[in-house]
């Protein structure tokens, strides 16, 4: 076994959620262009004789309660699928805020996958990884790769995107936690699967591509977190902000930038105007 590992869990942004009918097995059909950034949590892992998950960093406490993280499942999982022990000392260093639409717990899961990967010293292809993954959650494949992808069916069919560009996010949250199962049974307007031109991404600017698109999630989101709206205007006064809106199933809000001046810039002001407010500064990972 290795004697440490060290993964990165960037927090993953959907660009544009798309939502279609609802399917025999209770899942929605999905459609998403989903990012990665360089902000995120941090998961190490080191042997141990048994299975422990520590929590710490700012966003910690919440998640310390729980009897059975999804981390902890993750690990099981894989044990299981690679009919070993399981075992192994983990660490996670939770930066994101939870409950938020940025697959911070999917991100903590996926990236579990491939820390344990390396401590076990297993042969697991990335199919196999993805079927393990999608047994964890809807958001937990595209998060084992973490790179651009379309993002499909209820969410296991991931295609990677090539040459895509790496603009800058401003993220913000106003603190307060929207459960995705209640934004779905809210939902009422849906914009439907196998609408959206593929091919022109990478062509023109990336603003244009994503005009025609939207978030279905974020008008249910709104009806339950008003301050979703808040968070949005705010963003849209910003100088230099386009694409502006919710990622996932809230209540964190995004807006698009061109520099990291611009980023900075807008990341400062509203932190300034919105202390109790979680605001990051973030670069696309390429």
């Amino acid at each position: 076994m290795a004697s440490r590992i060290d993964i990165f869990a960037p927090a993953k942004i959907n660009l544009f959620l798309h939502v279609g009918e609802k399917r025999p097995d209770g899942f929605h059909e999905l459609e998403s262009l989903v990012v990665f950034v360089d902000a995120g949590d941090r998961l190490t892992f080191e042997p141990a004789d048994s299975l422990t998950l520590k929590i710490g960093g700012p966003f910690g406490a919440p998640l310390a309660a729980e009897a059975d993280n999804l981390i902890l499942r993750a690990a099981r999982a894989l044990a299981k699928h690679s009919a070993i022990g399981v075992s192994a000392a983990i660490t996670l260093t939770k930066n994101l805020p939870v409950a938020s639409g940025i697959g911070g717990g999917s991100a903590d899961a996926a990236a579990a996958l491939r820390g344990l990967v390396q401590l076990w010293k297993l042969d697991v292809s990335r199919d196999d990884l993805q079927r393990i993954a999608a047994m964890l959650g809807s958001d937990v494949p595209v998060c084992v790769d973490s790179r651009t992808a379309w993002m499909e069916s209820r969410g296991e069919i991931v295609t990677p995107v090539a040459a895509f560009p790496s603009p800058w996010l401003v993220l913000v949250n106003p603190g307060v936690a929207v459960p995705t199962a209640k934004v779905f049974a809210a939902l009422k307007a849906r914009t439907g699967v196998g609408k959206v031109n593929r091919s022109a991404v990478g062509r023109g600017s990336l603003a244009s591509h994503l005009q025609a698109t939207r978030n279905d999630l974020e008008a249910p989101a709104l009806e339950i977190a008003p301050v979703i709206g808040d968070v949005l205007a705010a963003l849209r006064t910003r100088r230099g902000a386009h694409t502006v809106r919710m990622s996932g199933s809230g209540a964190t809000c995004f807006a698009i930038f061109e520099s990291s001046e611009a980023a900075q810039a807008a990341a400062d002001a509203t932190r300034a105007a919105r202390p109790d407010w979680w605001v990051a500064a973030a670069r696309v990972l390429a």
